[in-house]
């Protein structure tokens, strides 16, 4: 059914401004984003189908149409993802993109302004909104400063992640030119567990013993998944 053929009060712009966008289901919220769909589509119909879950190549694993398994998936997804789907043009491509661009930038201002473990969840969501719906491991790193405030995070290696792919040498070289007191270190686990292995207890610890050369602290490690963050400080691993 077209918008404008609902209630008034069951539009979502208009369900928004009346109730507040807490009241919205996610399609909805995402249907004020694409504002239109396409012949035979409306735009409730597409956004519900953007959010449903992938449809899997039984082969191989890989996703094979469908929608993103919801909104973390969504946007997250490449310009390149977006590109396979009708009905989204480059307008609202780039309207999706800009949306989690403008949330990183609000958390990553949070966390310049106050100490970071004054809220850990933030800092897990943050992580989340960077990594989370990576479909290859990528390690990065939080940046601190002696008041525990954010100076940068940078993205420093992908691919597997072990002792031997990631280089205490460059995350030292890293935290010395950012002239920073401490790190929280981080990656993501695209199978979706955030479990951490064995190979990242120990990579933890070769890397807080080489920052510790330095008189810079490891304050945490922190594995992402969509959906889903562990703090390695909390479970007593860092």
């Amino acid at each position: 059914m077209p918008l404008k053929d609902l209630p008034l009060d069951a539009q979502p712009r208009e369900k928004l401004l009346a109730r507040g966008p807490a009241a919205l289901s996610d399609a909805e919220l995402l249907a004020i984003l694409l504002r239109t769909g396409l012949a035979g589509k409306g735009v409730l119909q597409l956004a519900q189908e953007l959010l449903d879950d992938p449809v899997r190549d039984p082969a191989t694993g890989r996703s094979a149409g469908g929608g993103f398994g919801g909104i973390a998936g969504l946007l997250h997804a490449s310009s390149q993802d977006l590109q396979r789907i009708k009905g989204l043009g480059p307008a609202k491509r780039a309207e999706l993109m800009a949306v989690l661009e403008l949330a990183r930038r609000a958390m990553a201002q949070q966390l310049r302004e106050r100490e970071v473990f004054d809220s850990p969840q933030a800092v897990q969501h943050y992580l989340q909104l960077h990594l989370a719906g990576r479909t290859h491991e990528v390690f990065a790193v939080l940046f601190l400063d002696s008041g525990n405030r954010l100076i940068a995070m940078e993205e420093l290696f992908r691919g597997t992640l072990t002792q031997t792919s990631v280089y205490p040498r460059e995350v030292v070289l890293r935290a010395l030119h950012h002239h920073a007191a401490a790190v929280v270190l981080a990656h993501n686990h695209p199978s979706g567990s955030v479990q951490p292995s064995r190979a990242d207890e120990a990579l933890t610890q070769t890397l807080k013993a080489a920052l510790a050369l330095v008189d810079v602290r490891v304050l945490d490690h922190v594995i992402v998944a969509p959906g889903a963050a562990l703090s390695m400080a909390e479970q007593g691993l860092v």
